[in-house]
């Protein structure tokens, strides 16, 4: 299928012309009819000449209704300009034609209607000379008369011509379809309208709504017929189960899962002859959303906006911007950034403006991550940016420059704190992240490269936790008075008169140089094992006493080196508080 919008001023013959084109009634609604203008969306279709199915978005003209027309503009390749030729071109000719340059539509069609009320020449002349100034460039034209079928058969041999030159819709993008309806039908529940413009939706898909709601689709309806999958590009009405039609009414997206992110400031580059006199506010219309919008002038065509509410826009999105107090398109938008920085450093405005500058819609993953320095690959894709760069770990990607700078900081870093901790055996890890700033642990680990390296959450140098000299000297000398009674732990006052405080007894368990037990006792580190072999050469099973006399120690001692041997498994306790050694326990079961 193949989408066309028709566009044009009020009252020229738009639905008329649908109408004979397809025989189905474009105007939805009574006062429509009554009224003799399209106030809201209407929708037909029919089948070309060659078997391809046009469907026609037939758009309001009158000026009040704008919005209503920019809904179904928004979303479609291609348009069909109308002019009466006993009219001529006109106000809304105008807006309708600016919206689609502005839109970056290049696909169009101009059909003059009433040709049998006048001559069709004149009005062809103006409208290929006001078209031909915009994105949609030289197009043919075709005179008609819906009264009298009159030039009928050529318009739809230039309809057929203008579709086959459509391109190709990519079939594999993720699904953004933009409701511009949204309504009950008992039995089913909500259905919602839109143009599918890329990607295709099957029936039990699971979608969310721009607000990130999950829903599903129970069922999808074109061009009059239920069936089971959709693709681009094609109008279609889609049965959601899980919401109401007041939740996904005009404006709201459906959208695949994680693909899109909700974006409420973004960097624009505006086009458009008032694009340098914007006002503080206006309206921003993308797809079929229709929100207000600030507007903070950056460059000289550039612009920060800060919706009313988010929106799933991506890098490279067309949209308007309109002035609705004054009734009149304010520019076209092209939006550069839907992630920008912050601007609260002096001077951080005119910088972005700067680098705005270089940016024209067409995102680049290089580019990105140069100016975002570190970024998940998966956020990229949700900005709209595709992603090819290795990641240094995990989903990130990183500048290379930046990347190179940050190792170059973690050995800073690293070596500085050896030095303020040199009883440390190494940077915790957490530490590093705070202090380069990174947003993952992953990133620091990532960043570890010889000379340093990563054991037990530290970075460190090779060597780094070594024992001073100081305390490797107060380490010998407790060690000598072990070596002759090896369970006698040096009281506090010892290790206090050789310089072991808390701090350097720690870097000494931690290097291996000593053994700890509790707070203030220590011995020499195979003290566990001297200990099983002394145990050994008594009566088994055993008291803490036994094993106090056997090891020549007090109770202090005696009491958690035996608890430390039950977990090593050396010894066994019994259920009358005596131990057994391993391999007696096996030799003497209780």
């Amino acid at each position: 299928m193949h989408v066309v919008a028709t566009a044009g001023h009020v009252d020229h013959g738009k639905s008329t012309l649908v109408r004979a084109l397809t025989g189905m009634e474009p105007d939805r609604w009574a006062e429509e009819r009554r009224r003799g203008m399209t106030i809201d969306l209407g929708f037909a279709w029919t089948e070309l000449p060659s078997g391809e199915t046009v469907a026609f978005v037939d758009v309001p003209g009158h000026e009040r209704f704008v919005p209503n027309m920019l809904a179904g503009v928004g979303p479609v390749p291609a348009a069909m300009i109308v002019v009466a030729a006993d009219d001529g071109w006109m106000p809304q000719s105008a807006e309708h034609l600016a919206a689609l340059d502005a839109l970056g539509v290049r696909h169009g069609l101009i059909v003059v209607t009433r040709s049998d009320l006048a001559d069709p020449g004149p009005a062809i002349a103006q409208a290929r000379a006001e078209v031909a100034a915009t994105s949609l460039g030289e197009v043919a034209a075709v005179a008609v008369s819906g009264a009298t079928g009159e030039g009928l058969p050529d318009l739809v041999a230039a309809l057929d011509r203008l579709v086959a030159a459509l391109p190709e819709p990519d079939l594999d993008a993720p699904v953004r379809l933009w409701a511009d309806r949204a309504f009950t039908i008992r039995g089913s529940g909500t259905v919602v309208t839109g143009t599918l413009g890329a990607g295709r939706i099957r029936v039990g898909d699971e979608l969310t709504l721009s607000d990130g709601r999950a829903v599903r689709v129970r069922g999808l309806q074109s061009l009059g017929r239920a069936i089971d999958e959709v693709v681009a590009v094609a109008r279609v009405a889609v049965n959601l189960r899980g919401v109401e039609p007041t939740d996904a009414g005009r404006g709201t997206a459906l959208l695949t899962p994680g693909e899109f992110g909700a974006a409420d400031l973004i960097d624009v580059r505006v086009t458009g002859d008032d694009a340098h006199d914007l006002p503080r506010t206006g309206t921003l219309h993308i797809g079929a959303a229709s929100v207000p919008v600030r507007v903070r002038p950056l460059g000289p065509d550039t612009v920060r906006l800060r919706l009313d509410r988010p929106l799933p826009l991506r890098a490279g999105d067309r949209a308007l911007l309109r002035d609705p107090g004054l009734r009149r398109l304010m520019g076209g938008v092209t939006v550069l950034d839907v992630a920008p920085p912050a601007l609260a450093r002096r001077g951080a405005a005119a910088a972005r403006a700067t680098e705005l500058a270089t940016m024209d819609g067409r995102p680049d993953e290089r580019d990105e991550v140069r100016r975002r320095l570190l970024v998940r690959r998966a956020d990229l894709r949700r900005m709209g940016v595709p992603a090819a760069m290795t990641p240094v770990t995990g989903d990130w990607l990183a500048d290379p420059a930046h990347w190179s700078s940050l190792g170059e900081a973690l050995i800073t870093a690293v070596t500085a704190y050896s030095k303020r901790h040199p009883l440390e055996p190494g940077m915790p890890v957490e530490e590093l992240r705070r202090a380069l700033d990174l947003p993952d642990r992953a990133l620091v680990e990532a960043l570890v490269s010889p000379p340093l390296a990563y054991r037990n959450g530290r970075i460190a140098r090779p060597g780094a936790g070594d024992l001073p000299a100081p305390v490797a000297q107060a380490v010998a000398l407790i060690r000598a008075d072990l070596a002759e009674n090896p369970f006698a732990a040096p009281e506090a006052a010892r290790l206090a008169e050789v310089g072991l405080g808390p701090r350097q007894i720690a870097a000494a368990v931690r290097t291996g140089a000593l053994l700890r037990l509790g707070d203030a006792v220590v011995l020499a580190p195979d003290a566990v094992e001297a200990a099983a072999r002394a145990l050994a050469t008594i009566p088994q099973p055993f008291t803490l006493s036994d094993a106090r006399k056997a090891l020549n120690t007090t109770r202090r001692v005696a009491v958690p080196l035996l608890e430390l041997l039950d977990k090593r498994g050396h010894t066994r306790r019994l259920p009358d508080d005596r131990r057994v050694l391993d391999q007696a326990a096996s030799q003497n079961p209780v």
